[in-house]
């Protein structure tokens, strides 16, 4: 019965269900429980810092049931997009409840969508990752699977990486220049995948390409299923799962930096590289995202083994919570900017000072 525990990532989208149900000021409960309850609950409850043995680990990793509450987000996030497009088009809804209802989804979309995506495009099964590709789709960002498997890790915490957040950079700066700068990564990467393979732009190899057909055709059906209002409403929605990926790629590894070797080539990726946090609630929704850590070190593993490090930078709050506080920019900075070790913190401060310096010139 434990390993059900993650069952309660479910309430997201159950949150949503009410939203759009009740109606009226119920259409912002989503939000209000995402970034409301579960940091109060956050707060409340202790942090688990334990690691499962050996024995143990094998067990769950080779557990399908670990598998299934993953596959479960499918039916259920396509299922409710369909329904609230529906329920959209059909009219009867004011200003205010369009947007509570174009966060609630949005924010399914983000955490059981993109998440979810992000963790089964890490699974060595095809089948797997074209259902991590699948939950990308109703947020328009299927380049996310390129540019962060063949870019983010390989790049993370370092200065080439678009969804490495700088030191004292606000979390709106980060929004435009990482979705931005992965977009464009993602491409560069994939023009290299298919260079290497000796493939034209035109190649059915071409998954960028794909991803553009795809995405396309899906915004077409909603047009011509639920018409102009589903399709306003869709692009809203998809515009916050983002927004919710990329604010949880700000706080993931802010201020943090590998050191440069004499070669010129950048240390491994190590526990220190990534924020890290043991607050039961955010790693129960989240499926252990928040050992992010563990994640980077190797990214392999699956959600349901990944580890606490000692060594890892820890977050005095859950993700949720993290959050929430990164949209204040001075609170944030005045909470974590003294967190962030000494010599990444130098090296952030050295080169803003180097550019400082070349723009006086």
């Amino acid at each position: 019965m434990n390993d059900l525990k993650y069952l309660a990532a479910l309430t997201i989208p159950l949150s949503a269900l009410i939203s759009i149900s009740l109606g009226g000021l119920w259409s912002f409960f989503t939000p209000v429980y995402a970034f409301g309850l579960i940091p109060f609950l956050e707060i409340l409850l202790p942090q688990d810092t334990r690691n499962y043995d050996q024995a143990t680990r094998n067990k769950r990793n080779i557990n399908v049931l670990f598998d299934w509450l993953l596959y479960l987000n499918v039916p259920v996030v396509f299922g409710l997009l369909i329904y609230f497009l529906w329920s959209v088009s059909q009219g009867g809804y004011s200003i205010y409840e369009i947007i509570g209802l174009v966060l609630s989804l949005g924010i399914v979309l983000g955490t059981n969508g993109i998440n979810v995506g992000h963790e089964l495009g890490h699974r060595q099964e095809s089948f797997e990752r074209y259902l991590g590709k699948l939950l990308l789709l109703p947020s328009l960002y299927m380049h996310f699977y390129i540019e962060h498997n063949f870019g983010h890790h390989v790049h993370a915490a370092t200065k080439e990486d678009p969804a490495t957040a700088r030191f004292n950079q606000t979390v709106y700066s980060f929004w435009l220049s990482s979705v931005s700068r992965q977009y464009i990564k993602a491409w560069k990467i994939q023009h290299r995948l298919l260079q290497s393979n000796n493939l034209t732009f035109f190649s059915v190899k071409n998954d960028m390409l794909w991803y553009l057909l795809i995405q396309f055709a899906y915004l077409s059906a909603v047009y011509s299923l639920f018409g102009i209002t589903g399709l306003w409403f869709a692009l809203g929605a998809a515009v916050v799962g983002f927004l919710l990926l990329e604010t949880v790629n700000y706080i993931e590894h802010y201020g943090l930096l590998r050191k440069k070797l004499p070669s010129g080539r950048y240390e491994r990726v190590r526990e220190v590289h990534s924020w890290n946090s043991n607050h039961v609630m955010g790693r129960i929704i989240l499926y252990e995202l928040t050992r992010h850590s563990d994640h980077h070190y190797i990214s392999s593993k699956k959600y349901q083994v990944l580890d606490c490090h000692e060594d890892s930078p820890q977050m005095p709050y859950g993700y949720p919570t993290s959050m929430v506080l990164s949209l204040i920019p001075p609170l944030w900075f005045s909470i974590m900017n003294p967190r962030i070790p000494g010599p990444m913190k130098s090296n952030f401060v050295s080169d803003l000072n180097q550019l400082s310096t070349k723009s006086a010139r």
